[in-house]
C-alpha cells in the first residue's frame, strides 16, 4: 500500500474515534510534534490512544474533509478540516479545527507526524 493510501484510510470517517482502528495505523514508536493554538505538544503511541479515548467520549461522529494531499516517497502532507457531532447536539455537525500535517510512513504505519492546528 502506498503512503498516501495509508493516510487516506486513517482519515476515513470515524476511524479517529475508534482506538482499536487507530492502533492498526500507528507504528509502535510513533511520535507527533503538534503545534496547536494552545502551544506545542509532543505525543507518543500511548498519548495518542488516550486522546482517541477522550474524543470518543465527547463525539459521536467524526468527519475529515481533505483539501490537499501530496505524497513524496514515504512522506505525505495533508491539509484538512475536522468536523464532529457532539453527544449533546447529535444533529449538528460542527467544525472542530483546521489541520496541516506531514506524515512519515515506516513499515506501512504512521511513524512521525508534524502537525499544526487552529480551532475554528
Amino acid at each position: 500500500m502506498h503512503a498516501k493510501e495509508i493516510v487516506l484510510d486513517f482519515y476515513k470517517s470515524d476511524v479517529i474515534l475508534d482506538k482499536n482502528a487507530v492502533k492498526e495505523f500507528l507504528h509502535p514508536e510513533i511520535t507527533i510534534d503538534w503545534n496547536s493554538s494552545k502551544g506545542f505538544i509532543q505525543m507518543n503511541f500511548d498519548d495518542i490512544i488516550r486522546l482517541v479515548e477522550e474524543m470518543s467520549k465527547a463525539y459521536l461522529r467524526s468527519k475529515i474533509k481533505i483539501s490537499h494531499i501530496i505524497e513524496e516517497g514515504d512522506t505525505v502532507s495533508v491539509r484538512f478540516s475536522h468536523f464532529v457531532k457532539t453527544i449533546e447536539n447529535q444533529r449538528e455537525e460542527m467544525l472542530l479545527a483546521h489541520f496541516f500535517v506531514i506524515w512519515e510512513i515506516k513499515e506501512g504505519k504512521l511513524f512521525k507526524g508534524f502537525q499544526m492546528s487552529q480551532f475554528s
